[in-house]
């Protein structure tokens, strides 16, 4: 995108675009619909740390989009990004999404305005903790009423500095470990948590290379395997992706990051990449790959699935007409433009929306916040009782057939489920579940022609009954 193009460019507007163009499409009053639109409450601070022998004065946002369900829900980027404008579109993203993935959140999200390179990790901590601090002052977190979580620049070590803040300030609160989600697992996290999103990115996209009606149309075969995908980010939602895209037989014909992108038809190993990049400092050179210099012409190469999993706006009018993908999948928060949608829509191409597709994060963060609230593991109390049952059951069958199954069999039909089994499971129902939701409306409602529109009716509907039920409306 031109820097002029970039600069006439919201987020926020992009977002309320999509909105508006959904809400045509239901049955909810104006008043209602500027209600669901709107942000409820905006903290923005600014507070003192001393960095070295100097105060610092710094900036940090929390909003909290909706609150038509508590807790509020969404997580905090460390960024010089980071604006008023940004915090309340992805908050406002965040209420849709949840809507959509069925997870009883309003939306929120918070962002500190500082580059994280430039501090120690000492420093990070003060700064965190102090922003915590100002958010408990401020009643703007808690288990239910607003429950951070990590996002571009923070992760575990991030949260459990916001979890031992809040826990010294509110001693008596015996669900403190549920203030906050994606927490080390001696800190009350679950397994599953870092890969969440990426998986949930798999997980939507396979859902959508199974309907074979839709396939046919984009004159795809049905399933993952051998079909070409291009990732662009290789941080923690790109590179898990990539990672599950590849052991389910898809063909990784493209990597693109900040230094440049690379491109091979035959393939590249995700892992090699990375370990390649470790050793030179970049992905470019990587053996038998053709180098990009600039890493947005990576987007435009040939291949059937696109997964935009880095920065916002990557795709725009300047670029939509030369993007090669038969389906994008919008692993990122927002790397599609309106007006790229609808470029890309003229072309047939089959757009996967952000609020979907990279719900898994916040899937997998509401498991861990009923984990915390429970005070028991997922896995403890059914486990053996499922071992000794399937026991019972293969003794039945022995017995019966006069045949005994042999050592492996037995560890493999005998093995109860871990955390981690219940954690992936819950994901893949809730990834497969919502995606049928959403093509339900695409397919039923008239007038209807892409995937985000669907979606945001969904959101729409849900958030607008819910509303409805609170019987704040005459």
């Amino acid at each position: 995108m031109s820097n002029s193009s970039q600069e006439n460019y919201s987020f926020l507007k992009g977002v309320g675009q999509n909105f508006d163009k959904a809400a045509g499409f239901t049955r909810f009053s104006a008043g209602i619909l500027e209600q669901i639109k709107a942000c409820n409450s905006i903290l923005r601070v600014k507070f003192p740390v001393k960095i070295g022998d100097t105060v610092e004065v710094i900036e940090a946002y929390r909003v909290q989009h909706s609150h038509h369900k508590l807790p509020c829900k969404g997580g905090i980027r460390f960024s010089m990004e980071v604006d008023q404008e940004e915090v309340m579109a992805l908050a406002a993203l965040m209420t849709y999404k949840c809507a959509i993935v069925n997870v009883p959140f309003g939306g929120g999200k918070g962002g500190i305005k500082i580059d994280k390179s430039k501090y120690t990790e000492f420093e990070l901590e003060k700064i965190t903790r102090r922003y915590t601090s100002e958010l408990v002052k401020k009643n703007f977190i808690g288990p239910g009423i607003d429950v951070p979580a990590p996002d571009y620049g923070t992760g575990a070590k991030e949260m459990s500095w916001i979890l031992d803040t809040y826990s010294s300030l509110n001693p008596n609160d015996v669900n403190a470990q549920a203030c906050v989600t994606g927490k080390p697992l001696s800190q009350g996290g679950v397994q599953g948590r870092t890969e969440a999103t990426g998986l949930g990115v798999y997980f939507g996209i396979r859902e959508v290379c199974s309907v074979r009606e839709d396939m046919e149309r984009l004159g795809l075969s049905v399933g993952i395997k051998g079909k070409r995908v291009i990732v662009q980010g290789l941080g923690n939602v790109g590179y898990h992706a990539a990672k599950f895209f590849q052991d389910a037989g898809a063909i990784l014909v493209g990597l693109i990051e900040y230094e440049g992108a690379i491109y091979k038809e035959d393939g590249l190993n995700v892992d090699e990449v990375i370990a390649h990049r470790k050793s030179t400092g970049s992905i470019l050179q990587y053996v038998g790959a053709t180098d990009l210099a600039n890493g947005a012409d990576g987007l435009e190469q040939p291949c059937d699935i696109l997964i935009p999993a880095a920065l916002e706006s990557v795709i725009h009018a300047g670029n939509a007409d030369r993007i090669q993908a038969k389906i994008i999948g919008e692993a990122a928060n927002g790397p599609l433009t309106p007006d790229a949608d609808a470029i890309l829509l003229k072309k047939g191409v089959w757009i996967v929306p952000d609020m979907y597709l990279n719900a898994g994060g916040v899937t997998v963060s509401y498991f861990e916040w009923l984990k915390n609230l429970s005070h028991v593991r997922y896995g403890r109390l059914e486990k053996r009782f499922s071992e000794n049952m399937y026991a019972e059951l293969v003794n039945i069958i022995e017995s019966l057939t006069l045949k005994k199954v042999s050592e492996l069999e037995r560890k493999i039909i005998l093995r109860g489920p871990d955390e981690i089994d219940l954690i992936y499971s819950g994901l893949e129902d809730t990834m497969i579940g919502s995606y049928q939701e959403i093509r339900e409306v695409y397919v039923n409602t008239k007038g209807v022609d892409d995937l985000r529109t669907a979606a945001f009716i969904c959101a729409i509907n849900k958030v607008g009954a819910a509303y409805e039920q609170l019987g704040i409306f005459p």
